[in-house]
């Protein structure tokens, strides 16, 4: 009975998913893992300012993102910063200044603040070798030693590096997420891309997380890279299925050579169409949710009993540079080169080249680089992009007695923008709340593209943003 009921509420789930009506909504659009987005980041005082003071400050949760930017070799879908070396130097000297970085952060912060989240972010943070890793994490540790018993400790990891002295390093010191890089498993896509890595080697890095009793295990794919076909990424969410992940994160991939470099190196003539990829996206989700995950937000998948199909459930997701989480109201450092923090009136960021970022720490300055300081018109707006892309719905009443505001008086011209939305019911707007349908979980990008004051500013931009579809 079970069974037959879920059968028919994933065919039910699909059958209110119009396709069309996705390829009618895109358009370039920001991915929203903040608000303002990044390219609103300036170098201002005022934002050093408020950084500085809201760090002294606050006694918000703190959550911290520590990017380790070393890989050796380019995958050229890849949009993150990175440093390409094979050097050992390289990474012994990048542990160096993490450390100094840190111990200026002691000048700002009340390190006795409690930790709920940690995340290794990249590159590929398995360059560095398990007592590398272990002396990172030590010094991390050893600056902010109040951990929650819950906190959430996570890796991204390329399972083509992996041993397993580097996994039980991880292991022993509390990580509790893995997420593997897979991509795809076609072999003609992972030449096109720079990154081959057989079935095989990723299975044992999975099975290696599963020996040290990682409790979540997460597989990253992305659909719309070169010779992808819908017939070749069937096969490829099979072998994935075979892993037995926790949660899946299917992302369309953002072709934005004029922002990357390496992304030329890819023949555009090769990408699959927007009809395929569509294909492939509604495939993606027919067959994850056939085999008993739940879709989460816009791009990831999770199995009933995950965190985050609870916490959707309840309306309490939440969304930041790391994607979806269940720890809100935190603070955020970014440590690193690159890296991005925020706090309540702030977003910031480390300075993107290497010189750069240790001549500032010489100096005894933490290593900013830009940033953008909230007005109270940012806060309100974030608030209502953020509860869209993480629920796709907004509590208006919550709102409301949050900032002190109409919420029909106050975006009357943006619920004039939503019409399309409305017409095509995608978008249902009531007294009480804003309701996005099935398919507008889809396009959630584009609807919440509507409260964004500064799109206004780049509509005429073409190469800024990546296809929302």
């Amino acid at each position: 009975m079970i069974l037959k009921l879920f059968i028919y509420e994933k065919r039910k789930y699909m059958e209110q998913i119009n396709f069309e009506q996705l390829s009618k909504f895109s358009k370039a659009g920001p991915r929203y893992t903040s608000y303002p987005t990044a390219i609103e980041f300036k170098d201002t005082p005022e934002v050093k300012t408020a950084y500085l003071e809201e760090l002294k400050n606050s006694q918000a949760p703190l959550s911290i993102y520590l990017h380790l930017p070393f890989c050796r070799s380019a995958c050229y879908f890849c949009g993150c910063n990175v440093v390409y070396t094979s050097k050992v130097d390289k990474r012994i000297r990048y542990i160096e200044y993490l450390k100094k970085e840190l111990e200026i952060f002691k000048k700002f912060v009340d390190i006795n603040r409690l930790v709920t989240q940690l995340h290794f972010g990249g590159g590929t943070p398995t360059f560095f070798t398990a007592e590398e890793l272990d002396e990172i994490i030590h010094a991390i540790k050893n600056t902010f030693p109040n951990f929650s018993d819950d906190a959430e400790i996570s890796c991204e990891i390329d399972p083509r590096f992996l041993n397993r002295e580097q996994m039980k390093i991880l292991a022993d010191n509390g990580f509790n997420r893995i997420s593997f890089g897979v991509q795809d498993f076609d072999i003609e896509v992972q030449n096109a891309v720079h990154r081959v890595q057989p079935f095989d080697i990723v299975k044992q890095s999975v099975d290696l997380s599963r020996e040290f009793g990682v409790k979540s295990v997460n597989i990253d794919l992305i659909y719309g890279l070169p010779f992808q076909t819908l017939e070749s990424f069937k096969n490829t969410l099979e072998l994935s299925l075979k892993l037995n992940p926790d949660r899946f994160a299917i992302f369309n991939y953002a072709h934005v050579p004029w922002l990357m470099k390496t992304m030329r190196k890819i023949d555009e003539t090769t990408l699959p169409k927007p009809s395929e990829k569509l294909k492939i996206l509604k495939y993606s989700i027919d067959f994850l949710t056939s085999h008993n995950y739940k879709m989460i937000g816009m791009d990831h998948f999770a199995k009933p009993d995950d965190e985050l199909f609870l916490a959707i459930e309840k309306g309490e997701l939440h969304r930041n540079f790391q994607g979806y989480t269940t720890k809100g109201g935190t603070q955020l450092l970014g440590i690193g080169l690159t890296s991005i923090g925020y706090g309540e009136n702030y977003y910031i960021q480390n300075f993107k080249d290497m010189k750069s970022y240790e001549k500032t720490i010489d100096n005894g300055e933490l290593p900013i680089f830009r940033g953008v300081k909230l007005d109270e018109d940012d806060k309100i707006r974030k608030a209502v992009i953020m509860e869209l892309m993480s629920n796709f719905k907004l509590n208006i009443k919550r709102l409301e007695q949050q900032f002190n505001i109409d919420f029909k008086t106050y975006f009357a011209d943006e619920v004039l923008e939503l019409k399309p939305f409305l017409e095509d019911e995608i978008v249902q707007i009531f007294d009480d709340k804003i309701q996005v349908s099935f398919t507008g979980t889809m396009m959630i990008r584009n609807i919440a593209m509507v409260f964004d004051k500064y799109m206004h500013q780049h509509k005429n931009s073409k190469k800024i943003f990546s296809k929302t579809i």
